[in-house]
């Protein structure tokens, strides 16, 4: 029984069992933006929110260099734990910390100068803004480093799945960045400097408890400055780079966009864009926690060349992502006018009436921005750099920018609004004309859109998937997989020690993995035929299982015990096990 929907269904799972905790880490910090948001304009004035406008330029800059460090390390490192490949694995992480500091060093140095000897006219002319925006500046210097960093280490820990974790640094961060905002601005009364700081704090708690445990020897991975492989630093920033493009060209846009609200509408425009902005900012952690779990997942699936796994993760995009997204858009819109008064209450204020109608408009662009920010994580992966670099380029810079400039005058804030939201339908478009002008025909379904290469993976013909959810499947399973060896040509004798090999691990599972808890759970089983080898892979969800671990405990007393593990590592080429994501995965080669 060839189980593609099983394949399909698990992968699903998955995805929505990994999505809470990036989304909550990602809705962690751009709540604290709306707690930056909320200070600064109860306690500080308009001034403070339009030095956090002026600010986005930078903030996408940092945002930019952390997206290409963390970006890069994970997909290398996915591929390398994909593969089993530990020493690569362990070099990759302690480069990328190592990285890190550095280009943190030199990021902190560089805000400091220009907060310091006031070089910070490039970003604001305004007079008033200026000052205040550099005290604000010199406070965000201090958030680097922990936050750069904060980020990466918050990548290593979901690869190693410590989901708990990384809520509960979350959390604390979140909890602390309160804190020191009351503290700061009402209490000491450091004003926008004093918002900064608080950014800063609340990121420095969230590294400390995320830091600990890879410091006190929990972790598999572990950090050694000896021998590391400097030359990898361009392929970890050549991965990286494609997925911050982005970032950097949006840098840009902002300050263009700046520039053409200034020139037309006023400092006013500039508070509103920067509050509808910070407020529709939250609701963005869904779409970074999906992009978060997409990204993992396609680096495993890159790494073991799983070509339907890839099809389906971008299936499951569709089916289930894309529709989530456009239902938290629609109650942004219905919450426009609760969500503004967060931040203004005078209704007669015009920074209201504009802020208002941001949130009445922006969010058309969450489902459209969402597909495009996956296939730049897919163009990422699998090397497509045209792809990656024109959707960097459309997405960051062009399109919006393009439409700004045509609708600012007739439409004034509004034409900069749906400028957004055009982008998205813009970068739509490229998608969808790239995938044509790649295959020289539309596409018709998700494979087609990706472009994934004929060479990639087993073709159809040579792989079988498999799907097991009782004691029952594994006999008649065993039968398919012997019955799949025999039709490609593998010898009698080792396509029966292929179905037994298989038909051993996997009754394993069931009979001691299925019944730890009242979940209900599942064995993927793809069987692939490559170069008259035979490749068997068992993936489940249940509690960890490494079968080189069961193989050691023996019984003097009892010669028998784990008997049918140790005939399958006596008749196995080899026998790999990983966990990954909160996955068993055991690679059996006979």
């Amino acid at each position: 029984m060839n189980n593609l929907s099983g394949n399909m269904k698990n992968v699903t799972k998955l995805m929505f069992r990994l999505l809470p905790a990036q989304v909550l880490l990602a809705a962690i910090g751009l709540v604290n933006g709306i707690v930056s948001g909320f200070f600064a304009s109860n306690f500080i004035g308009m001034e403070a929110m339009a030095a956090i406008g002026f600010y986005a330029p930078l903030n996408m800059l940092i945002s930019a260099v952390s997206t290409v460090l963390v970006g890069g390390s994970v997909i290398l490192c996915g591929k390398f734990l994909s593969r089993n490949e530990d020493t690569a694995l362990q070099k990759t992480f302690s480069l990328s910390v190592t990285i890190t500091l550095i280009l943190c060093g030199i990021l902190t140095a560089g805000m400091l100068i220009l907060a310091l000897f006031d070089l910070t006219g490039f970003l604001t002319g305004d007079s008033q803004v200026r000052p205040v925006f550099n005290r604000y500046v010199l406070g965000q210097a201090l958030w680097v480093f922990p936050y750069v960093l904060g980020n990466l280490l918050t990548a290593f820990l979901s690869l190693e799945n410590k989901r708990k974790l990384i809520t509960s640094a979350g959390i604390a961060c979140f909890v602390s960045h309160l804190f020191f905002n009351l503290l700061f601005v009402p209490v000491l009364g450091w004003g926008v400097f004093g918002l900064a700081a608080a950014s800063a704090c609340g990121a420095l708690v969230l590294l400390l408890i995320q830091a600990q445990y890879f410091l006190d020897g929990r972790s598999h991975l572990r950090y050694s400055a000896a021998g590391l492989p400097w030359k990898d630093t361009a392929e970890i920033i050549k991965t990286g780079y494609p997925g911050a493009a982005s970032l950097g060209y949006q840098s840009l846009r902002i300050l263009i966009v700046n520039y053409l609200i200034q020139l037309y509408l006023g400092s006013a425009a500039i508070s509103a864009n920067a509050a509808a902005g910070n407020l529709f900012q939250i609701f963005w952690a869904l779409p970074n926690g999906m992009l978060a779990v997409c990204r993992m997942l396609i680096s495993v699936s890159t790494g073991e060349e799983d070509r339907q796994t890839l099809t389906d993760i971008t299936r499951a995009l569709f089916r289930w992502y894309v529709p989530l997204m456009s239902v938290v858009a629609f109650s942004i819109i219905v919450m426009a006018v609760p969500l503004t008064r967060i931040y203004i209450r005078d209704t007669m204020d015009p920074v209201y009436a504009m802020t208002v109608r941001g949130l009445r408009i922006l969010p058309l662009c969450m489902p459209l921005s969402l597909i495009c920010m996956y296939f730049t994580c897919w163009g990422q992966a699998s090397g497509k750099q045209g792809l990656v670099n024109i959707l960097a380029a459309s997405d960051g810079l062009i399109g919006v920018v393009l439409f700004s400039a045509l609708l600012i005058k007739p439409f004034d804030i509004d034409g900069v609004y749906a400028a957004g939201v055009l982008n998205g339908v813009l970068t739509t478009i490229v998608i969808v004309f790239y995938s044509w002008i790649m295959r020289r025909a539309f596409p018709k379904n998700s494979e087609d859109l990706m472009v994934i290469p004929q060479d990639f993976g087993a073709p159809p013909e040579d792989r079988m998937d498999l799907s097991v959810r009782g004691i029952g499947d594994v006999v008649r399973i065993s039968e398919r997989v012997q019955q799949f060896c025999m039709e490609h040509g593998i010898d009698p004798s080792r396509s029966i020690l292929a179905a037994m090999a298989l038909e051993e691990m996997a009754g394993n599972v069931v009979l001691h993995g299925f019944v730890k808890d009242r979940k209900d759970h599942s064995v993927d089983i793809r069987v692939v035929h490559k170069q008259e080898e035979v490749i068997l892979r068992i993936r489940d969800d249940c509690i960890p299982f490494d079968p080189h671990e069961r193989l050691m405990m023996t019984d003097p007393a009892d010669p028998e015990k784990n008997l049918g593990i140790r005939t399958v590592f006596r008749i196995a080429r080899d026998i790999q096990y990983q966990n990954i994501l909160g996955m068993n995965v055991t690679t059996i080669r006979i």
